[in-house]
């Protein structure tokens, strides 16, 4: 059963770029005794990604941050240099951009998206969360194809 409202992040080891390179964060770093709204896209530089669910949260940014958001998180089935890669041509330095590579944090939350008749393998599906302290407060999980309910606005119109 995939993860719900109410329910606790599962203890994984994701991604990040560091100064050197990949370096490890743990969810209990991301999430403990932080606000945090994680949304998750199927794959850096897809077009409903780089075009619509990015873009709204880094616009919103200011506007998230200030209903008392610790960290906005991105995440994808992607490497650290990918997700790095695609952060900085989108000019998202508000946003920590996270490195599921293997789809542990993804298979954990089972939240896995078969994207292989694309070629694109495993892959996460598309929602946004509010997490509190490490328990999820709010799931927006969407239905494939879709972004709407895991939008940034629509996020922000819940903190």
């Amino acid at each position: 059963m995939s993860i719900q409202t109410g329910d606790k992040i599962p203890a994984v080891t994701l991604k990040v770029m560091g100064e050197k390179g990949p370096q490890d964060i743990t969810s209990e770093e991301i999430f403990a005794g932080k606000k945090v709204v994680l949304f998750a896209v199927p794959g850096a530089f897809t077009p409903g990604c780089t075009m619509t669910h990015l873009p709204g949260y880094i616009v919103n940014a200011d506007k998230i941050k200030a209903k008392g958001v610790d960290t906005i998180a991105c995440i994808s089935v992607n490497d650290a240099f990918v997700m790095d890669a695609w952060g900085k041509s989108q000019n998202a330095e508000e946003l920590l951009m996270l490195a599921d590579g293997n789809g542990t944090f993804t298979e954990a939350l089972d939240l896995v998206m078969d994207g292989s008749g694309f070629g694109l393998g495993n892959r996460s599906r598309r929602y946004a969360m509010i997490v509190e302290d490490g328990t999820v407060s709010h799931l927006a999980l969407e239905p494939t194809g879709a972004v709407d309910v895991s939008a940034a606005e629509k996020i922000l119109a819940l903190l």
